[in-house]
């Protein structure tokens, strides 16, 4: 049996008709960009987020720049993240001019450690960015705690947990702004590249606003900006998949359910940890081999017998040959909980169009490695 990674075509198939009438709709109005579509999509998305403004940018990347740009930061000033995520949260605090001070991850959910922020806090920290990994919230209700003791802001990067939620709280509630990507491979995805940011602050909606679209607001009225547009294409796409998100998002959770069950008494891997009460929506479904060297074998094996399995980060930002060593980086304590992550990660197939066949293989050949272990 063969089992991809990726569902992109099977999730097409199962809603074409709405995809291709809002794909014809956008070719029929001549509105290409910036038009009505676009506008439509950036209020549902509004109202699906529970926030007054949303803007449609290019990608992921520029929706976390745009708003550190809007909020006034950039050299001089720091902003504390973590290693073990997708080296463009990273990077778009670099694009901003600012340095990224890194701190290490929770043991568990692989997201930022709230109790490792306040050590890395000096007179030019201005914002924090926790990044909701694999389909987990960070703990927000902590993060915010410490941001408004030290004065600080926050920006979430929600590129991989749309559709999440923590326990009494929304993504995008309790930060400035949350930004999301809206590349294929997401929850959320288009058939290309584009992203999103959302936030309550009516100052960061008018201000990335101008500065996603060369700096206007007003037709041949321009100030210094940049050219970062969704397009009204990909926002009727996005529009059509919107409505079975939260269905897709049941059904991932339904399959991880499926999986953990399935690996009961495993004992050369961890499972993915579920902080209780929050939604988790699992983008990833990510196992952690106990030894390093084990990893990759795991993947060899499963890719071997027709399971797409892949590892996401499997090189910690800090420890990328792009690293921006001295004022563009900093790092504050020991990463070991990010280095072991990124170096024990192993990501299965996970996706809504999965069949329980197809999941009960992937299971039975992990297992089968498992014993050999």
């Amino acid at each position: 049996m063969k089992v991809g990674f990726y569902g992109h075509v099977r999730q097409y198939q199962n809603i074409k008709a709405e995809i291709d009438a809002n794909i014809q709709k956008v070719l029929m109005s001549g509105g290409y960009v910036q038009g009505p579509m676009l506008k439509q999509f950036e209020k549902e998305l509004a109202e699906f987020s529970g926030t007054k403004h949303a803007i449609g940018v290019g990608n992921g990347t520029d929706a976390i720049w745009l708003v550190l740009m809007a909020l006034g930061i950039g050299a001089g000033d720091e902003v504390i993240t973590h290693p073990n995520t997708f080296f463009a949260t990273a990077e778009a605090i670099w694009i901003a001019g600012a340095t990224a001070v890194f701190v290490d991850c929770d043991p568990k959910t692989k997201c930022i450690d709230p109790a490792k922020i306040e050590a890395a806090i000096t007179p030019k920290t201005k914002a924090i960015i926790p990044v909701h990994l694999y389909g987990q919230c960070a703990d927000m209700k902590a993060i915010r705690k410490i941001a408004d003791k030290h004065k600080l802001m926050i920006v979430e990067d929600n590129a991989q947990a749309f559709d999440a939620a923590g326990d009494g709280f929304k993504i995008g509630e309790l930060s400035e702004a949350a930004t999301t990507s809206f590349i294929i491979q997401k929850n959320l995805g288009t058939f290309g590249d584009s992203g999103a940011i959302v936030t309550n602050n009516p100052e960061i909606d008018k201000k990335v606003r101008m500065l996603h679209n060369h700096g206007s607001n007003a037709r041949n009225v321009h100030s210094f900006g940049f050219n970062s547009r969704l397009d009204d294409l990909h926002a009727g796409i996005l529009s059509a998949k919107m409505k079975h998100i939260h269905a897709g998002n049941d059904q991932r959770r339904k399959w991880a359910a499926r999986y953990t069950a399935g690996f009961k008494g495993a004992k050369s891997f961890t499972l993915p940890y579920e902080t209780p009460g929050y939604r988790h929506v699992f983008h990833l479904y990510v196992i952690e081999t106990k030894k390093p060297e084990q990893r990759d074998q795991l993947v060899k094996f499963l890719v071997d017998n027709g399971v797409d399995a892949k590892t996401h980060y499997s090189i910690a930002i800090h420890k990328q040959a792009g690293y921006p060593w001295g004022k563009g980086a900093r790092i504050v304590g020991s990463m070991e909980n990010a280095e072991r992550n990124a170096a024990t990660c192993v990501s299965l197939p996970m996706f809504p169009e999965l069949t329980a066949e197809e999941v009960d293989y992937v299971i039975a050949k992990v297992m089968e490695w498992d014993k050999k272990a």
